[in-house]
């Protein structure tokens, strides 16, 4: 019976392509054409930071030039990215992010959990979504980012924690901000709330996008100064130059 209802609703109101609206076969998925224009972040990649690179030779273990520099502090045991962000993967984000679009979500997921393996490989304790400030949530009514841990989270069996970290202080959106000024805007913008809650745990952060990482470094560094073991950054898209 249930699968006859879903026939007669696919008649009815049939699958569409996320980004272009044309008639699919699938919920929740791109038609051929669109598929073809992700561009999915696949090796060669840093293996530290995630960031694509040019060249592919025989070792996995392969840094790029940043994170190969010794004064530049590591604050993340690693960072991976599903897509690069461009005109393309922008629309998903940003119909989730903004529009409504929920049913972006369960793509984004499959996405976030194959760019993870090697995140999830070496061990997750506790997975924590990036917090919005409470006027933020007022105004755009939820979380993009605490719905895709909440998803990745029962789907990899892994505690995810929405408290445990909180944004203090209410900041200017970062695509409205450059360089430098990205990382004044998070500055002392975030709190961990539950210590005993991160205390010697493996944190994998999740977000939406990694733009310069100055939110996510934000984030990484209470987290690390309240005591966790570590902490990952797991996001769907990545502004690749």
């Amino acid at each position: 019976m249930h699968g006859l209802f879903k026939k007669i609703i696919d008649i009815i109101l049939p699958p569409r392509c996320l980004i272009c609206g044309k008639v699919i076969n699938s919920d929740n998925s791109l038609c051929g054409e669109c598929f073809s224009n992700i561009k999915f972040i696949t090796n060669p990649y840093c293996c530290k930071c995630g960031t694509p690179l040019s060249c592919k030779i025989d070792d996995e273990k392969m840094l790029c030039v940043s994170c190969l520099n010794p004064k530049i502090k590591k604050l993340f045991r690693m960072s991976r990215s599903a897509v690069v962000y461009d005109d393309f993967s922008k629309k998903l984000v940003l119909d989730f992010k903004f529009l409504n679009h929920l049913e972006n979500k369960k793509l984004l997921v499959n996405w976030l959990i194959m760019a993870g393996r090697d995140i999830f490989d070496e061990g997750v304790d506790l997975i924590v979504p990036v917090p919005l400030h409470f006027s933020r949530i007022l105004q755009r009514r939820y979380n993009q980012s605490a719905i895709l841990a909440k998803e990745v989270a029962f789907r990899k069996n892994i505690k995810v924690s929405f408290d445990a970290l909180s944004r203090i202080r209410k900041t200017a959106p970062q695509v409205m901000c450059a360089g430098k000024e990205r990382k004044k805007n998070v500055k002392g913008a975030f709190k961990v709330n539950d210590i005993e809650a991160i205390k010697g745990k493996r944190i994998v952060i999740i977000d939406d996008v990694y733009t310069t990482g100055s939110t996510l470094k934000e984030c990484a560094k209470v987290l690390l100064k309240a005591g966790a073991k570590s902490v990952d950054t797991l996001t769907v898209a990545k502004v690749c130059k």
